[in-house]
C-alpha cells in the first residue's frame, strides 16, 4: 500500500482534508491550537476508515468555527477535562476504529470464554 493509499484511508479525500486544514488556519489562533491539539487525538484514536474520519474533522472544524464566530470560550466547548470531551466527540465515529474493535473483540472472548466456548478472536 503506497502513501497514497494510507493517507486517503486514514483522513479520506485529500481534497476534503486539505479544506478541513484550510478552514482551520483561518480559526483565531487559540482556536486553532485546540484544534491541533484535538486534531492529534483524533489522528491516533479516531475511526480507520476515510469517510468517518473525513467527516469527524469536518465536524470539528464546524464546532470550532460556530464557537469561534459566537465568542465562546474554549473551555466552555471542551470543558474542565479535554480528555472526556474528545472521548464524548468520538463517540458519534467510533465505528471502524481500531480501539472499538479491540473493545469489541474482548467483550465478544469474554463472553465465548463465560460460555465455555472455543479460543476464536
Amino acid at each position: 500500500m503506497g502513501i497514497s493509499d494510507f493517507t486517503s484511508k486514514v483522513i479520506g479525500d485529500k481534497r476534503r482534508w486539505r479544506g478541513y486544514k484550510a478552514r482551520t488556519r483561518q480559526l483565531p489562533a487559540n482556536y486553532r491550537t485546540a484544534v491541533e491539539a484535538l486534531e492529534r487525538y483524533l489522528m491516533y484514536f479516531g475511526p480507520a476508515d476515510g469517510d468517518s474520519a473525513a467527516s469527524m474533522f469536518d465536524d470539528l472544524a464546524d464546532l470550532f468555527e460556530q464557537a469561534a464566530a459566537d465568542g465562546t470560550p474554549i473551555r466552555e466547548i471542551v470543558g474542565e477535562d479535554p480528555v472526556e470531551f474528545v472521548e464524548a466527540f468520538l463517540q458519534n465515529y467510533t465505528k471502524g476504529g481500531w480501539v472499538t474493535r479491540e473493545r469489541e473483540r474482548l467483550t465478544s472472548a469474554i463472553e465465548r470464554a463465560e460460555e465455555g466456548g472455543g479460543t476464536r478472536s
